[in-house]
């Protein structure tokens, strides 16, 4: 396969918030034609008439190669690679409209970070069960530690993309590829999910420890402990353990709990300055993956029996108006354990 055979391969991205903007502007960037569906007209009419989304990723020139568009069924119709990167409560209805507009070999890949609500399940899993037509094998999710900004910046990053079938993951990783974004493989797709997800949750407690002043020492047990939740739940699901010491698991948790550009950490930085949650994000456009995922982590920890106090106490601070410093008392208070920090 030579480069032009690879840069003629048709693309769509579902999806044009920072991070959907980001990826087919890479993509873009690289050579590919990149159909670009937006939710907001506006969006559309920004990238057509001054090639820039300046409400999701404002002040970077994107590529000429990118067409954005509101009719979602144009632009994935007949695709070699659909790119999902919309809101996590909002994949299901996107791949419903998604069904049957596909080709029986479009691979199609989530760059969606979350668990949804009712269903508990991770988003490769409701893009699967929404689409009953398309392959198992077809669908890929990419993870890792990558803020929309920084990629748009031309800044290295390292992600990793995870599919069933190997040769669709050294596929999908081929199309992404560049100097400066590197792609590693593997094929735990759960474990690449969960990490991207249950981080998110993780984030906003590191920012409410944050918002509360408690140091450096606090924060980096809490990212610890964090990944030791990680590891407990993708056990439990039948995950891969690397997944966690990597570039979707430890890496991404890295990333969300210390970057200022993460929008979990703002989230928990102002709860825990003592900032009503439905305050916060009423003036937030962009969403928190992490404040929908505590619920669904909350309830899919109870129901497998899965000990996640972090998680726990992140939920009851923005679902059941528990005071941060009752939160931390109860986590300090514990019951102690003779147990290898597990």
């Amino acid at each position: 396969m030579n480069k032009e055979q690879i840069l003629s391969y048709k693309i769509g991205v579902v999806g044009a918030g920072s991070w959907g903007t980001a990826l087919a502007d890479l993509l873009g960037k690289k050579g590919y034609r990149v159909d670009l569906w937006a939710y907001e007209q506006e969006v559309c009419e920004q990238i057509l008439s001054s090639c820039e989304n300046k409400i999701y990723l404002p002040g970077f020139s994107l590529s000429e190669n990118i067409f954005p568009s509101n009719d979602l069924k144009k632009v994935v119709y007949n695709k070699d690679i659909v790119v999902v990167v919309v809101p996590s409560h909002f994949v299901r209805n996107i791949a419903k409209e998604m069904s049957n507009c596909i080709s029986d070999n479009t691979i199609v890949v989530s760059a969606s970070k979350g668990i949804e609500n009712k269903t508990h399940l991770t988003m490769s899993s409701v893009i699967a069960e929404s689409m009953p037509e398309l392959k198992k094998e077809n669908i890929a999710v990419i993870s890792g530690p990558s803020f929309a900004k920084d990629v748009a910046c031309g800044l290295p990053t390292l992600v990793a993309v995870a599919s069933l079938d190997s040769g669709i993951a050294g596929f999908v990783q081929k199309v992404f590829a560049t100097s400066l974004f590197r792609v590693y493989t593997n094929s735990d797709i759960i474990g690449t999910e969960l990490g991207g997800a249950v981080k998110n949750v993780i984030a906003i407690g590191a920012g409410i420890i944050d918002g509360m002043e408690l140091g450096l020492n606090t924060r980096a047990a809490l990212i610890t402990r964090g990944l030791v939740e990680m590891q407990r739940l993708g056990l439990k699901l039948g995950a891969d353990l690397r997944s966690f010491t990597g570039l979707s698991g430890v890496g991404d948790l890295i990333l969300t709990c210390t970057g200022d550009l993460s929008r979990n950490h703002t989230v928990g930085k102002l709860v825990g300055q003592g900032m009503n949650i439905e305050t916060i994000l009423s003036d937030m456009r962009m969403v928190a993956e992490g404040v929908k995922t505590a619920k669904s982590v909350y309830n899919l920890s109870r129901k497998l029996d899965v000990e996640m106090p972090i998680c726990h106490e992140v939920y009851r601070i923005l679902y059941e108006n528990a005071l941060p410093h009752e939160s931390l008392y109860r986590l300090m208070t514990r019951e102690l354990r003779d147990e290898f920090a597990y």
